[in-house]
């Protein structure tokens, strides 16, 4: 008798960047696929492209991305990602870890993710920052496509800086989460996001609160960073809130 196949995809991608440009590790299998592209300055630049259409309810997709001492990497990727409803209803799972070393740089730059209609997705980040480690680090979530009620989405965002704990947060959208479309959280929008800025130049000179428009704030962070947090009718006017409070 055949056992039956696994529901989901299981699939990891790892970057491993080092200093002077060298990539000792790019690989990627099943949907997540990296590609080396051209990038200005002294990054080096990866871009995920999307073999497939991920992530599906089952899923199981994991990202590793290690910036060694004195590494400049940008990761970027050519699309949105879009969350959908697997065959069996069951949620899908994506990992990212993060790891960047002393004097080097890391810009984590993807496109938005959109929570479709009748998804599940659950998203973990975790950050390492090394003492004099450089980050930018920037995510947007869609709630919904153009025209339709978004799945659900719960995203837990961990950052560590030198060992110490710099970020803790976790958020959730969509059916069954109590009050997420209240004023008290997305009062109406659609879109939500938020721009990391880590450095040790920070120490010496914090930022300032600064409001920015009635649905974006920037606020120093108890650590050598700035985070910028935003919600927004769509996706275009996200991006130009997050990039207005990084600039």
């Amino acid at each position: 008798m055949t056992a039956p196949a696994p529901a989901g995809v299981t699939a990891a991608a790892r970057i491993t960047a080092v200093r002077g440009g060298a990539l000792p590790v790019l690989e990627s299998d099943g949907p997540l696929a990296l590609r080396r592209t051209r990038a200005s300055g002294p990054y080096t630049q990866v871009t995920m492209v999307g073999a497939m259409s991920v992530p599906l309810g089952g899923d199981r997709l994991r990202v590793t991305v290690r910036a060694g001492a004195g590494a400049a990497l940008r990761v970027t990727s050519v699309a949105s990602m879009v969350a959908l409803p697997g065959p069996d209803g069951g949620a899908a799972e994506f990992v990212t870890e993060l790891s960047v070393g002393d004097g080097a740089e890391l810009h984590w730059l993807p496109e938005p993710l959109i929570s479709a209609r009748g998804s599940e997705l659950r998203m973990t980040t975790r950050i390492r920052l090394a003492a004099t480690a450089r980050l930018v680090f920037r995510e947007e979530q869609v709630l919904g496509r153009a025209g339709e009620e978004p799945g659900r989405l719960s995203s837990r965002l961990t950052v560590h800086h030198a060992g110490r704990p710099l970020l803790d947060q976790e958020l959730s959208y969509g059916p069954g989460v109590p009050g997420w479309d209240g004023a008290a959280v997305l009062g109406g929008c659609r879109a939500a996001g938020q721009l990391l800025v880590a450095g040790p130049e920070f120490r010496e000179q914090p930022v300032e609160p600064v409001l920015l428009g009635g649905t974006a704030v920037r606020t120093p962070l108890a650590g050598p960073a700035s985070l910028v947090t935003a919600v927004a009718p769509d996706a275009l006017e996200l991006r130009r809130l997050l990039d207005r409070g990084g600039a």
